[in-house]
């Protein structure tokens, strides 16, 4: 196997080159004055099986898509017997159904696209709903990195701390985290206005006095759950409030709006690049694909 560097992910996807032992396949990629991007592979994989390492997150997720598209086509022009694509961020999953009538499934729409351009199997990481991977045209998987954050605030000093989900649909996470904190687990009650987006939390029944709570969730993309939830936590007596989540987004003035809250740390992993991402993917996505051969 070979490791394809996507330009979104080149970091990662070193890293996942040095822990398999698996040669990268380096990648010049550019955009054009007009807009319209262009990718070429700089090394041969003829008859090999390569998996092409690139997040789809914004900003940008639009061109990474067709990043993504653009090498696959590359790698099967070039001779690749199987083409994976590892994609730690999956952009457009979490329009996996029609909310309103008029719409389209977009994350239906996008894996098309993918098969189209020569991808035969994909790999990514928590995926907001894990029943759109059934409807792809092929081989479609998800894993989660929540043991990895859980592990680094166990290393930090936080054993023990209460894994909060934001919200009953997000449960499983904070008890995925619970199995490694040992502590308690609980969730807030959520609901959403599907036309404004406006969230409602409450913590009925929930007793977080004098405890280190950690907020665990998949994406954090605005951050107004995590901020609500800082806050109700903060009311109810919590001594410390952390929060981890896989794809920290963290749109425009997000994290400082969720440190404000009283957060004292945000943690997330190199699905998307950033200032909170202290968390690498590359042991997950390298024991995948060691396991894979």
């Amino acid at each position: 196997m070979k490791i394809i560097c996507g330009p979104a992910s080149k970091p990662l996807a070193e890293a996942v080159s040095a822990q398999t032992g698996y040669p990268n396949v380096n990648v010049s990629a550019k955009v054009f004055p007009d807009g319209e991007s262009y990718v070429r592979l700089e090394d041969e994989v003829k008859d090999e099986e390569v998996a092409i390492i690139q997040t789809t997150c914004p900003p940008m997720q639009d061109g990474r898509l067709f990043q993504l598209c653009f090498m696959a086509d590359a790698a099967k022009r070039g001779g690749a017997k199987k083409v994976t694509a590892v994609v730690p961020y999956l952009a457009y999953a979490r329009q996996d159904k029609m909310f309103l009538s008029g719409e389209g499934i977009s994350i239906e729409t996008i894996s098309r696209m993918l098969k189209a351009a020569g991808i035969d199997e994909l790999l990514t990481v928590n995926i907001h709903s894990e029943h759109s991977l059934g409807q792809f045209p092929f081989p479609a998987r998800t894993v989660s990195a929540i043991p990895l954050i859980a592990d680094y605030f166990v290393k930090k000093g936080h054993k023990g701390a209460f894994a909060l989900s934001p919200d009953k649909g997000a449960m499983y996470i904070a008890q995925q985290a619970q199995s490694f904190l040992g502590g308690d687990v609980g969730h807030l009650n959520k609901t959403r206005d599907r036309y404004t987006g406006q969230t409602v939390q409450t913590a009925e029944g929930l007793n977080v006095k004098g405890q280190t709570v950690l907020i665990l969730d998949d994406i954090i993309s605005t951050g107004g759950t995590i901020v609500g939830a800082a806050k109700i936590l903060r009311e109810n007596g919590a001594k410390h409030v952390f929060c981890g989540c896989v794809h920290g987004l963290l749109i425009g003035e997000a994290e400082k709006r969720i440190l404000d809250a009283g957060v004292e740390e945000i943690v997330g992993t190199d699905s998307v690049p950033g200032s909170v991402s202290k968390v690498s993917l590359a042991p997950l996505i390298s024991q995948v694909l060691k396991g894979a051969k």
